[in-house]
This record gives C-alpha cells, structure tokens and sequence, in this order.
C-alpha cells in the first residue's frame, strides 16, 4: 500500500508498505480524506509535545471506511464510515503514532465515531479542527445572538470560530489581514473584517461594537501580538478564550485591563469530549466548511500535496484523498 512517511528530520516520502494487520480489538480502516495541518510539519520538523520516533505516518484529520474489523470489535463492521479522535489518552494518532495518511490504517473503536450521513467525506475531515472551535465557544459560555464575536486568525481553527459563531447566531468579526482569508472569513459568516495589523485597528472594533467592544473574543492565530490585543479589543465583562498556541515568544500587553473590564481568561487545547456533540451540530444545522479546503491531491501526489500545504499564502487546507472522496 501507499502511505506518507516521515522517515527523518525533513524526509518525507511516499513509501509502498504492506497493509498492517490487525488484533482481535482493532480495526482497519480504509482512507477517503485527510487534511495536513500545521503540526505535521512540525512532527516532519523534529518537534512535538510529547515524544515520537522516526519513521512515522503522519494524519490526524480524516474520514475513511471499515474494511476490516476484529473479532472482539462491537459496534462497528466493514463499510461503516467513520472518522476518529487524535489525542488517545498518552498516545497521539498521526504523531505518536502511526496516522492515516496511508491507504490502510489501524484504529482502535474507542477512538472512533460513526459519520453521520449528512456529512460528506471531505466535511467529515474537517471535523477534527472544527471540533477545537466549536470546544472553544462552548468554553466562551453561552454564545448567543446578543453577542459580538472578534476572532483573532482566518487559518482553519479561526474560519471555524467563525463559522460556529455566526451560525448559533452571534455577530462575528475577523480579525485578519490577509484579504483571500478574510473573504472565506466572510463567506463562512463574518460580517466584517479588519486588518489587526493596521493602525487603528482597536479604533475600528470598537466603532464596529458602538463603543462597547467585543462581548467575546477568540484568539485563534497564536501570535504574541494578537493575544496581547485580546485585551484591548475586549468590552466590560468580556469572555476571553485563547486557542492559537505560542511556545516560548512574548508581547507587551496592558494586564491592568483584566482587572478594569472584569475580563474571564480561558485557554483551551484540543476538543476533549466534545466529539459526539459536534457531530450532532454539524449534522443539524448543515454546516459547510469545505470552502476552507482550497487544495486536494490523491495519494498518489502526497509530497505535492505538503508542499503545497507549505504556500500558506496560497492555500488554507489541503486534503489528500484516496477512492473519490466528496
């Protein structure tokens, strides 16, 4: 079988592996989409929270099918169309160990759910970083259409604040520079879009909220200076969530405006236990996110697709995809 492999530090390869076997407790799954995300690179980088070896086979954001299913396995049978979790307690799939970026792969059914048949394959790929999001908001507290949403960032995670935001029905402004990102930002439910870079910039939020500020603001870009930018963009009581990672940088930031506002802090990482909710909200209320995908590539042009995925310029997500994803 074909499979994306991270074979050293900066060696990425499209390696003929043979299909792995399975337990009494496992399942094989068969690939349809997987999206490549920042981390992988990362991982391809040398880089991760938590240790990894070489080779590995990278993928954390995918849809697929049952083609086999263990003996001991309940619950799930060949052609069932599933998507899984990442972070499975120590072990982290596609980091840890070995991911979907493969023509088969190993799951175990604890990490799985079943797609729900309002969802595409594509759509179902995308359900991992909207699930941080759609976490993210919930953490946020009772966002409703009374509120105004700032959301720092128009990369995946952001469009996907974006999108939950605007269609539990808040107003939602993108915080974003890049013009292409900001018009999905606005595609996917932004009313308006500024520039955080610019001067003036809290200037304009705060017209754009008559005077008020933002009733909740999500940091999704991991940037030092957007952080630190949270606060002064906030209104009185406002709800804070950060979700963009930074390791190691700092900004100077007017902490005295914790206090002053009365500001609720929160930071989020991942979308622990949120998984069967979000799909029940997806299913629901129809939501699409594949705009966001603005590359695909099959298999068989993996390295295409990462370097790709490189050009952030170009490109916000990119998908593999293997037997005609939708």
């Amino acid at each position: 079988m074909r499979a994306v492999q991270f074979q050293a530090v900066d060696t990425l390869a499209l390696a003929d592996l043979d299909i792995p076997r399975i337990g009494a407790d496992e399942i094989l799954v068969a690939l349809r989409s997987v999206g490549i995300c920042h981390s992988d690179f990362e991982l391809l980088g040398g880089r991760y929270i938590i240790p990894f070896g070489y080779p590995i086979i990278p993928g954390h954001e995918w849809s697929g099918q049952v083609a086999e299913a263990g003996r001991d396995v309940t619950g799930f049978a060949p052609g069932d169309r599933v998507l899984g979790e990442c972070v499975i307690g120590p072990e982290h799939f596609g980091f840890s160990i070995s991911g979907a970026a493969a023509e088969y792969f190993v799951a175990r059914p604890e990490w799985l759910h079943k797609v729900p048949d309002e969802l595409t394959d594509s759509q179902a790929a995308l359900v991992e970083p909207f699930s941080c999001a759609y976490f993210a908001t919930m953490r946020a507290g009772n966002v409703n259409a009374s509120d105004t949403v700032v959301v720092f960032g128009a990369g995946p995670i952001g469009l996907s604040c974006v999108a939950v935001a605007a269609t539990i029905g808040a107003r939602v402004i993108a915080a974003e520079p890049d013009k292409t990102r900001g018009d999905l930002a606005r595609q996917l439910g932004a009313e308006e879009v500024v520039d955080p870079t610019s001067d003036g910039f809290t200037d304009q939020v705060r017209e754009l909220t008559g005077g008020r500020g933002a009733d909740v603001v999500m940091e999704a870009s991991g940037q030092p200076a957007a952080m630190a930018a949270t606060l002064e963009v906030a209104g009185f009581n406002g709800r804070l969530v950060n979700i963009g990672i930074d390791v190691g940088r700092s900004a100077t930031a007017k902490l005295g405006l914790i206090q002053s506002k009365q500001l609720q802090i929160r930071g989020t990482i991942g979308s622990p236990g949120v998984w069967p909710e979000t799909l029940r909200f997806l299913a629901r209320t129809g939501l699409d996110l594949t705009p966001m995908i603005t590359s695909r590539y099959p298999l068989d042009r993996a390295p295409e697709a990462y370097a790709a995925a490189r050009r952030t310029g170009e490109n916000v997500k990119v998908h593999i995809e293997n037997g005609g994803a939708a």
